[in-house]
Formats: C-alpha cells, structure tokens, sequence
C-alpha cells in the first residue's frame, strides 16, 4: 500500500464509529489546551513579579531600623535618626547615587466634606522623588523646608477631589492641614497596601505634627546604577554599623534590596509554572491512555475486517501503519483543537494572572500529542497486525 493508501484507509477508519473519535480527541484536546494555557499562566504570573521589581526600583536600597534584635540583645546602640542618614549621604561611598530618610504616619485624610481613612503619609526630601519610583505626574514636588506641602497619589485625588484636580487644595490628615502641590503617577501594586493611596509630604513638617522627631521608618538608598546595588549594600552596612556602634552579630537595622525582597516570590513563580506543567503533563498522558483503550475497542471490533485484508493479501505493515495513522490523525486533529482553545482562553485573566502565552510550547505541545499518539497506538496496531487471518475471521 502508498502512503496515500494508507491515510485513505486510517480516515476512513476513523469516521466509521464518529463518536468514539469525538470521545477520542476530546481527551487530545484538553490535555494539548492545558499544557499551553497553563504554560501562559505561568508566564504571565513571572512576568508580573518582574513589572513588580521593576515598579520597586532596580537599584534601591531599604534601611530599616530592627528595633526588635536591639531589644533582645541589650545592644546600646544610637537610633536610626535624619542625623545618622545626613552623616550616611556625606560619607562619600561610592556605589551610592542618593540617601533619603522617610518617617511614615497615618490617618483620616480629609478635604471639604470627603474624608478617607487609613491613609499613608510618608513625610522625606525632595530627593524621594528622583530615588523612588514614585514621580509627579502633574503639579510640582514641594521645596525643602517644614512647609506644609504635599503631593498625593491617585487615589487620594480620585476619592478627596473627584472629577477635578487636587493641585491648589487643601488637605488635611488627623487635622493637620496640607496644600496639594503636585499629583504622583499611577504606581503598580506590590502587596496589599496601596502605593496609591499615599501622600507625600516634608519630613520636617510630618515629622513635626504627626510622628515627633524621634528614629526615621526607613532610609531610602538609590545606587549608582542596578548593577552597583550589591556593593553599595556592603558599603552602607559597613557605614551604619560604624555610625550606629553596631556590630555584624547585632545589627539594629536591615538592608534590603527589591530583588531580595521579591526573590522569593520569583522562586514561588516559577515552582508554580513547574507544577502547572506537571499537571499538564498528567492530561496529555491521561489522553494518551484514552487513545490506547479506544484503539484496542477499534481493534477488537475489526477483528474480521482485519482477516479479510490479511487473506486477500495485506502484509502486517500495512496493518500496522494503517492503526498508528488513525491514531497519528486522532491525535493531531486533537492537538490543534486545543491549541486553538489555549488561544482564545489565553485571552482572558485567570484567578487575576493575565496569561502570556509561550508560543514555542504550541509546536511542543502538538509534536507531544502527536507523539503520545503514536506511542500509544503501537500496541493496538502490533496487536492487529499480529493477527492470523484463519483467527480472525473466526471472530464474530
């Protein structure tokens, strides 16, 4: 028989019973669908941690004061204050571009009859907005000084100022009363909190009616660039520990980096995509195992078809080849039905994860099915194939 022949013949086959094909490439296709669209979560899910370290910033550095192992160790140590990071800033270290002090407070944010509770209010310099992620999108950024200045996140101004501009307003948190000089561009979300929902004011005058003059919340370091960020650590811990007469066993303070603080989540990540490719892999083999079971029901039901072809001269590789290309076709017929359901499904959020397809997995996943197919399949055709025609035309 051609090979031409021998498709004919598998086509042919695989129409006679249209419904145990559908069963057939049903199984094909969720596993194919599953492989691909799971892949795409996956991707999509690292990367939205990358746009989250790279929302962070790339090349900052976060002191915080580890009031807590001070405690426990009786260390005597100076605080984490605005003069301890004026001193770190004019160190002169090497790998450190900027050093901003921040003290954080909250409260009820008000503005005429519109209040919104909960509110963060970071009080720092000027500087904050070249070291940080956070920009002004419109307005300005208020001068150095106590002045009681501000700039707000979109949050704030779409619920304390809707449908018009913040920038000249008045605001006040706790009763505290600031003006708005300027409105931050949209920040992505890290973690549960909000960027948006803040509003930046100076350290001098947050510091002075809303959290006292006592230890900053955290230092905000900028490196030189993002490939300087190791070595401005090291630097700024070796500083601070002289500054602060600490040492390396009891540190009052922790340095961290965004890719160390996400690192983890990047690891979780990426086990996540593992495990969704492993359980793709267990559809495709259950598919696999139902092409198995619904060649060896096609066999048996043409065992007398099989000894008529075999007496009137068909060799066992005709059988053969004809058993694997039904199969072969089941398969792959199976496999681009799914692929065109990976696609489309692609196309909407899952569980909050925007999928992000991972287009070298579509001919993967379709040489897999195909593969699976095959491989699958052997056994009923060799079965078939090994078939006496006297044997089998004895079957009824």
């Amino acid at each position: 028989m051609t090979p031409g022949d021998v498709l004919l013949s598998a086509l042919r086959g695989v129409t006679a019973n249209k419904l145990r094909s559908v069963l057939t490439l049903l199984g094909v296709l969720i596993g194919v669908a599953a492989v691909i669209l799971l892949l795409a979560v996956g991707n999509g899910s690292a990367q939205q941690v990358a746009a989250s370290i790279d929302s962070l910033g790339t090349n900052t550095l976060t002191v915080r004061p580890n009031t807590a192992q001070a405690t426990a160790t009786g260390t005597a140590t100076r605080p984490l204050t605005v003069t301890v990071t004026q001193q770190l800033g004019d160190a002169g270290l090497g790998h450190v571009a900027t050093v901003v002090p921040e003290v954080n407070a909250s409260g009820t944010a008000v503005a005429g009859t519109v209040s919104e509770p909960d509110t963060q209010v970071i009080g720092t310099t000027p500087s904050y907005f070249t070291a940080s992620t956070a920009k002004v999108a419109a307005g300005r950024a208020f001068p150095s000084g106590d002045a009681r200045d501000a700039v707000v996140g979109t949050t704030i101004a779409q619920e304390l100022f809707p449908g018009r501009s913040p920038i000249g307003q008045s605001v006040s948190v706790d009763g505290v009363p600031f003006t708005v000089t300027g409105e931050l561009g949209e920040q992505t979300s890290v973690g549960f909190q909000d960027p948006n929902a803040e509003i930046v004011a100076p350290l001098a005058a947050v510091q002075a009616d809303l959290t006292g003059h006592g230890a900053v919340s955290d230092v905000l370091v900028a490196a030189t660039s993002p490939s300087t960020v190791t070595q401005a650590e090291d630097e700024v811990t070796i500083e601070l520990d002289q500054l602060l007469g600490a040492t390396a066993v009891d540190q009052p303070f922790t340095v961290n980096s965004a890719s160390t603080v996400l690192q983890t989540r990047q690891q979780s990540a990426q086990a996540f995509t593992v495990l969704l490719a492993a359980v793709a892999a267990i559809s495709l083999l259950v598919g696999g195992i139902g092409v198995t079971n619904v060649m060896l029901v096609t066999v048996t039901e043409r065992t007398r078809e099989i000894g008529i072809r075999k007496a009137v001269g068909a060799t066992r590789r005709a059988i053969l080849a004809q058993f694997l290309a039904e199969a072969a076709i089941l398969t792959l017929a199976g496999g681009v039905l799914g692929v065109v359901v990976a696609i489309v499904g692609a196309q909407f959020p899952i569980d909050g994860t925007t999928p992000v397809l991972v287009w070298s997995s579509i001919p993967l996943a379709l040489g897999v099915s195909v593969a699976i197919g095959v491989f699958f399949g052997v056994y009923p055709a060799a079965r078939a194939a090994r078939m006496r025609p006297i044997q089998a035309l004895r079957t009824i």
